[in-house]
């Protein structure tokens, strides 16, 4: 069991419902300390819930979220943001009509920007270089992913929650992105990412949660449940390379 003080994030017993439907049920999961944890699970699991509701999107009916030693439960979701926390929405949040130039100072907020940073993501995503001052609505989707992804990290977070990141995306700019996330992770970035795309999580993770149904059926570390085709079908129906 990992020390309470190498957790980050923690989620306690939480119940989030939206509208007259109930998501979430009794949640419990810890994050932790500069690393990767896979939030897996078949579609309808309750997986961008659970994120949403990290970030006050959707306010839990019960339980307890807390970040860095704090209860940020039912936050204000900039508050939260404030305090560390970067968010990647499986919809991006990309403005289209905005060049990527202006898309990625929106990310750097007014105080203690360093231009090194920003440099370090076009390290990362070469191609938003190349685009500097295209419309960001006349990217790939590659590139928009890269954007999302580039725009949260332009200033240092303690966290990372990116949801669905790969989806949809050409194999080789999966792995462009798996580069990203390993580099993140080398820089003590803490993140959670949600991800269908197994060989993605077997090449980032370090831990894994598994969701069914609003509730967590598994949680350990993300090699063993690479190693364990069996695991792997009963939890997610698939093994390592069914998915591409």
């Amino acid at each position: 069991m990992p020390d309470a003080g190498d957790i980050l994030l923690r989620l306690e017993g939480v119940y989030t419902d939206i509208g007259r439907y109930q998501i979430l049920h009794g949640v419990d999961l810890a994050a932790r300390r500069g690393r990767v944890t896979m939030l897996l699970g078949r579609n309808g699991a309750g997986k961008t819930t659970c994120l949403r509701s990290i970030m006050g999107l959707w306010k839990p009916r019960a339980g307890r979220i807390s970040f860095n030693g704090q209860a940020i439960t039912g936050m204000a979701t900039p508050d939260i943001a404030r305090l560390g926390i970067a968010y990647v929405p499986e919809t991006l949040g990309v403005f289209w009509k905005l060049t990527v130039r202006e898309n990625l100072l929106l990310g750097t907020g007014r105080r203690g920007f360093a231009a090194a940073r920003l440099d370090r993501v076009l390290e990362f995503f070469p191609a938003l270089k190349i685009k500097w001052n295209a419309s960001a609505g006349l990217l790939s989707g590659g590139q928009k992913q890269m954007l999302a992804i580039g725009r949260a990290i332009v200033e240092p977070h303690l966290m990372l929650l990116v949801d669905e990141p790969t989806k949809g995306l050409a194999p080789s700019v999966v792995d462009h992105l798996i580069e990203a996330l390993r580099a993140l992770k080398n820089e003590q970035t803490t993140i959670v990412l949600v991800e269908q795309n197994f060989r993605v999580a077997e090449g980032v993770g370090d831990d894994v949660v598994v969701m069914d149904q609003g509730r967590i059926v598994h949680s350990g570390a993300m090699a063993a449940l690479c190693a364990d085709k069996g695991l792997q079908q009963h939890l997610l129906g698939l093994v390592v390379g069914a998915v591409a």
